[in-house]
């Protein structure tokens, strides 16, 4: 489910399609717009498998366990990403 399986394609495991989601996000967005926004850019991008409102909120809920994604006043943000310093 989080990853491809045998019976979940690629484009629709909830890493892959949290990706897509935080591809959308350059602004924050209400996570209507970001449905919206995630839903074209799959038509788009050629990603025709079928994709639930169900599971865009499970892949929101694997980027907000991740610490990817916050939502403050109904707009969703992508956070930062900072690497770990490098060890010497």
């Amino acid at each position: 489910m989080i990853t491809p399986t045998k019976g979940i394609a690629p484009d629709r495991a909830l890493l892959a399609v949290g990706a897509q989601i935080i591809m959308q996000l350059d602004h924050p967005l209400t996570v209507s717009q970001t449905w919206a926004r995630l839903r074209e850019w799959r038509r788009g991008h050629d990603h025709p498998a079928p994709l639930s409102f169900g599971w865009f909120v499970l892949a929101l809920d694997v980027l907000h366990a991740l610490d990817l994604v916050d939502l403050r006043d109904d707009l969703l943000t992508r956070k930062a990403a900072h690497a770990a310093p490098a060890q010497r």
